[in-house]
């Protein structure tokens, strides 16, 4: 079974629709986490990932776009979850509050997680990918750090496949993986888009102009 893996769209359309479009064929889409926050197509992201019945847990954008509660977040963090409340119906603000935190998937060969699997805000860096995370699935997916990485081991796989939306590991282009359960590959992906009209479309909504520049640099 073949599985393409995302994450941290943070409501940036265009890497998303790059991605779908880059993807090759599998047999499903899961996503850890954190379709909305940051850029200014919350909605448009969460249609897109709704449409197409991709499996999602939570992030933690999701869950302060959903409750309206932004504590705890930075200056750019904040202002992307308060545009998204303000954007999101009802129906997607619901969708978003219901999420899991935690999900299987695969008949429980994989499981999806944002940030660790003991704690979905706690961030998972390539350095602390061990055995240990895994339980009796033979994939284990999260997100959070933005940061595109994976690790094999004799019990199974786990998996960053980076963020879509927002990446933070030097490489601008849109992050996603694909994973081979079968035969336990993964092949990770990058695909360039438009960042010149996300920059554009974040100083329109009056977002902080950072929160457009930074994609250029993948910080």
């Amino acid at each position: 079974m073949r599985l393409g893996v995302i994450s941290d769209v943070h409501a940036n359309l265009p890497a998303l629709l790059a991605v779908f479009d880059d993807m090759p064929s599998v047999d499903a889409v899961v996503c850890a986490g954190d379709v909305v926050g940051y850029n200014p197509w919350p909605a448009d992201c969460v249609d897109a990932i709704r449409d197409r019945g991709i499996s999602t847990v939570q992030g933690n954008h999701d869950r302060a776009v959903a409750s309206g509660d932004a504590a705890g977040f930075n200056g750019m963090a904040k202002v992307g979850v308060d545009l998204a409340h303000r954007r999101l119906g009802s129906g997607a603000i619901g969708w978003l509050g219901a999420l899991p935190t935690e999900r299987t998937v695969a008949g429980g060969r994989a499981k999806i997680v944002h940030g660790h699997p003991d704690d979905p805000d706690r961030y998972t860096y390539p350095r602390d990918f061990a055995p240990g995370l895994l339980g009796d699935e033979e994939l284990l997916v999260l997100g959070h750090t933005h940061v595109q990485h994976h690790a094999v081991f004799s019990d199974g796989i786990v998996l960053n496949p980076g963020s879509v939306g927002q990446p933070r590991d030097g490489d601008p282009d849109a992050a996603y993986a694909v994973v081979d359960l079968d035969d336990r590959s993964v092949e990770e992906h990058r695909v360039s888009y438009d960042v010149d009209a996300v920059v554009a479309a974040v100083e329109e909504a009056d977002l902080p102009r950072r929160i457009g520049e930074r994609l250029r640099e993948g910080r």
